[in-house]
């Protein structure tokens, strides 16, 4: 059985539910300030998240946020001082008491959903520069995902379109560090175990680095938490003659699990994330995923213009530091150039249906329309644009192999699952794993190459091979992707 989600990321629940929808219900009120849910909690206290932006994008900028947002009454539970930015949880009209402060750019809700607590202090937590601690595990496979047999690397048509098996040796690429940012890697699986550098893993599913050893593993009980694996086999399996071959197969994988037990991906999250593979040392970081509760954010509202600058804050970082983004365009099928749609903001709601939002080109869905991110769209095996695929005239960067939801394991794309199994599946999101891994064959035959150096590697490779049948530059960008050599 192959699975796509029209969400933008493969098999992937959007709404809350069992114990957590009953929780989240008792606490939240339904009192609207400013854009965000308060709401109160008893018999203790409960939250929602901010991300405060100062004017200054480093350490005194975030301590400029940190001060002024304690003094409007906020908790800060994280400092991005790569960025001038804090993570806070705060009660009551927090956002505008600290947006009248001077210094301040920017302050925004990263849910509607409420926080039921601050962090628990973990040992670790919160250092961008700890390493691996004492343990904790947690592999699950996602039940609703049905698998499919070992494919004993046979017949990897999605390989084959962007000229897989030319990647370096296994020995070269080793030197190569790529991020997966997503629902956690299974590091225990045959295709992955040697991959997983567990002193660049760490989850940010709290918005907090936490490097304790397991901490990147898939969530139990959370949906779509299989994903990360697939993501992560499609772009670094080994090579082995079992399993599945990554499109640069010898890489180091970062893990960094980004979904937390409400399985949402908060901005708070992409932001630790992004945050610790650069500062890591990867050279291509993953985003198969949009960030919640907003499937595209508007710039006329306050919090999402917040949410906005602080990704886009973090994705600059990381492109500094080095690192190419890749994100995928989505799997709404909807022209990203073009006023569209959205039906499902907020995600994180409660109870009853997201009003329909009609928006402008002006909204953008995060990471994949940031600037300078590598934004890429789906092909079938036949090399033609999915149907399910988001697509624009100057929003898109890349095309690459994504397959077809019906099109069983011969028509999806077959990689690693938790667990040590194997599933096909269909999305944008494979689509983008193939670029990263490109990326990172990239990086080995060229290792002083800069982030735009090793983008212009893979738009050329991909131009030069762009025949007619591309033309249509809203569905390919710069065409088709091929291993660059």
């Amino acid at each position: 059985m192959v699975q796509a989600h029209p969400s933008g990321r493969t098999a992937r629940r959007r709404r809350l539910r069992g114990p957590a929808r009953a929780l989240l219900a008792m606490l939240l009120t339904a009192l609207v300030l400013g854009g965000a849910v308060p709401y109160m909690a008893g018999p203790g206290r409960a939250y929602l998240s901010y991300l405060v932006l100062a004017e200054g994008e480093d350490a005194a900028g975030a301590a400029r946020a940190g001060t002024e947002s304690r003094a409007a009454g906020g908790q800060v539970v994280q400092e991005y001082p790569q960025i001038g930015a804090v993570l806070v949880y705060a009660t009551g009209p927090f956002a505008e008491r600290v947006r009248a402060r001077p210094g301040i750019a920017a302050v925004g809700a990263t849910r509607t959903a409420p926080v039921v607590a601050p962090p628990r202090q973990v040992a670790g937590a919160g250092d961008f520069t700890a390493g691996p601690r004492g343990g904790r595990g947690g592999d699950r496979a996602d039940g609703e995902t049905v698998t499919v047999p070992d494919p004993g690397e046979g017949d990897a048509w999605n390989l084959a379109m962007i000229g897989g098996g030319a990647a370096p040796g296994p020995d070269v690429l080793h030197g190569v560090l790529v991020a997966v940012l997503d629902s956690g890697v299974d590091d225990t699986h045959p295709d992955l175990r040697a991959a997983v550098d567990p002193k660049a893993s760490a989850s940010c599913a709290d918005g907090r680095p936490d490097a304790r050893t397991g901490a990147w593993r898939p969530e139990p009980g959370v949906a779509e938490s299989g994903h990360g694996t697939h993501v992560a086999g499609i772009v670094g399996a080994a090579r082995d003659g079992h399993g599945v071959s990554g499109v640069a197969p010898g890489v180091r994988i970062a893990a960094v699990r980004l979904l937390g037990p409400l399985g949402q991906y908060y901005a708070e999250n992409i932001v630790c994330g992004l945050l610790w593979a650069a500062d890591h040392g990867a050279r291509a970081i993953n985003n198969s995923y949009f960030a919640d509760p907003w499937k595209y954010n508007c710039p006329e509202d306050a919090d999402q213009a917040a949410l906005v600058a602080a990704v886009g804050r973090a994705a600059g970082y990381a492109r500094r530091k080095g690192a190419v983004v890749v994100a995928s365009a989505g799997n709404d099928g909807q022209d990203l150039g073009a006023a569209r749609t959205d039906e499902r903001s907020p995600n994180d709601r409660i109870s009853g249906p997201a009003p329909v939002r009609r928006l402008g080109t002006e909204c953008v869905r995060l990471p994949g329309e940031l600037p300078g991110v590598v934004t890429v769209t789906a092909l079938d095996r036949d090399g033609h644009p999915a149907g399910y695929s988001n697509h624009g005239r100057g929003r898109v960067s890349l095309a690459a192999p994504g397959g077809e939801p019906d099109g069983g394991p011969q028509g999806a794309v077959v990689s690693d699952w938790p667990d040590g199994r194997y599933a096909a599946l269909a999305g944008t999101s494979m689509a983008a794993a193939h670029v990263t891994g490109a990326v990172a064959v990239a990086a080995a035959l060229r290792p002083g190459a800069g982030a735009d150096e090793l983008v212009g590697m893979l738009t050329g490779a991909a131009g030069a091979g762009c025949a007619a049948g591309c033309a249509e530059r809203g569905y390919f960008g710069a065409g088709v992707l091929a291993l660059p050599r």
